[in-house]
């Protein structure tokens, strides 16, 4: 189980966007692979709580829970998921409101390539 911090805010439409930090996938460029204290920021809209984890279990992210509502997603990660058409970012300093957003896509083309020559996400 990967652990999370995050939270969630319903919108006045019924839908809602959870904000997740988690472990980053690869241990990028900005942290060593052994250091552990890597993270991104990952926002996702969806129709509810599970279909937002969902999304990010079909990913490749399988063991992403939310337990809580410790840090739920700020106005202005509220507005950045919104204006995304995948409704799904993240950025790898999550403090660094001068980062921008990325698509999820992204983070999972910075993997390593497979046998078959296509890219996967490593430690996932």
């Amino acid at each position: 189980m990967t652990m999370t911090r995050g939270g969630f805010i319903r919108l006045p439409g019924g839908s809602v966007v959870v904000a997740l930090s988690l472990p980053r996938p690869d241990h990028g460029p900005l942290c060593g692979p052994y250091d552990g204290g890597c993270r991104i920021r990952v926002l996702v809209h969806a129709v509810n709580r599970q279909r937002a984890l969902t999304r990010l279990r079909n990913l490749g992210l399988r063991a992403v829970y939310l337990r809580g509502n410790t840090e739920p997603p700020t106005p202005d990660e509220i507005t950045a998921v919104l204006h995304h058409p995948d409704g799904l970012v993240w950025r790898e300093a999550p403090d660094d409101d001068t980062e921008s957003w990325h698509p999820i896509r992204a983070l999972l083309r910075q993997g390593t390539p497979s046998p078959s020559g296509n890219y996967s996400p490593s430690g996932v």
